[in-house]
């Protein structure tokens, strides 16, 4: 993200235009599935990476109407941060607490979804066997705060009493995720483990956008990490279990962040 915030222009050759040339590839030569890789940073962006990754979503829709094929879809999924992925805040703060560092904490109150590697896997494979051209679908997953997080990692790695030390929230980081606005669950589909986000497929009529209004959308509310399941620090802690990264901690293994 800081990367994205340094060299916006990085992030819409890859996001943007990178994302068009592949989709331009993809139905010249006739793949019948294109599955698009969002993050939740697209909804209500703040920052680059989320603003390119919002473009990209657009793009993904926009070219999803120019397929010809009748069984071909171009489709999306979007999700949050993938728990111990490079780059996230689980293997960080595992070397803050190995290494007898205080666990630096931006925001305690600050919330996130909480995802393994499997669910992201599985929530792709959803969206081959059941998405429309257009969608973005979405995987119901628990959330914590990040004060939680820290608290479930110290008693995985039993140390329960590390010290834990606020530096405030970094350049472009939000309070909480947001994977669906409330504008998109006006007319989300609810799948049961998952949400199905339909695209807009009004044509370029301006008089349906400027004369027709929507309102379903003055009773919806977003989904998002703050009004989600909320995971205890026994809960969290139980999820950590999970994680191949977090067993081979607790086997005296040297573990490797998963991609």
């Amino acid at each position: 993200m800081p990367s994205c915030e340094f060299h916006p222009l990085e992030a819409v050759k890859t996001n943007i235009l990178g994302t068009d040339n592949l989709l331009e590839a993809a139905i010249d030569n006739g793949v019948q599935r294109v599955i698009c890789l969002s993050t939740d940073k697209a909804v209500y962006p703040i920052n680059a990476m989320g603003i390119s990754k919002a473009m990209m979503e657009k793009v993904m829709v926009a070219k999803s109407r120019n397929v010809d094929s009748p069984n071909a879809v171009i489709c999306g999924t979007r999700y949050g941060n993938v728990m111990a992925s490079r780059g996230s805040v689980i293997p960080l703060f595992v070397e803050q607490i190995r290494t007898g560092q205080p666990i630096t904490i931006t925001d305690p109150t600050m919330t996130r979804f909480m995802m393994t590697l499997d669910d992201a896997v599985d929530l792709v494979f959803f969206a081959f066997k059941h998405a429309n051209n257009g969608d973005i679908l979405v995987q119901k997953s628990p959330s914590a705060t990040i004060e939680t997080l820290a608290r479930a990692l110290c008693l995985v790695m039993n140390k329960p009493n590390h010290p834990i030390k606020i530096i405030g929230t970094r350049h472009g980081e939000k309070a909480y995720e947001t994977l669906c606005s409330r504008e998109e669950m006006a007319s989300a589909e609810d799948l049961g483990d998952y949400y199905r986000l339909p695209p807009d497929l009004r044509d370029l009529n301006y008089g349906k956008f400027v004369e027709q209004g929507e309102t379903r959308i003055t009773t919806s509310e977003d989904y998002h990490s703050h009004n989600a399941e909320q995971l205890d620090v026994q809960g969290m802690s139980k999820l950590l279990r999970k994680l191949s990264f977090i067993q081979d901690i607790s086997q005296g293994e040297s573990a490797v962040p998963e991609d």
